[in-house]
């Protein structure tokens, strides 16, 4: 595993601390949940623009002519 360290200003470091408190779990693992779920939403987006771009297809020929 490799370690990341990041500067966060009062706010944000108050903001992850109470996230946390409210979902019972340590900072650092709020911050692991959050970027899962960043990557998976990221690759679903991806996904669906694959999926609406290929449905399309023909469509988008026809009025790109």
């Amino acid at each position: 595993m490799t370690t990341l360290t990041i500067a966060l200003d009062e706010q944000q470091l108050h903001h992850l601390q109470d996230a946390a408190r409210v979902l019972g779990v340590e900072v650092e693992e709020l911050v692991r949940m959050s970027i899962d779920e960043y990557c998976a939403r990221r690759q679903l987006v991806q996904q669906a623009t694959e999926y609406v771009l290929a449905k399309n297809a023909e469509l988008y020929r026809r009025l790109a002519r």
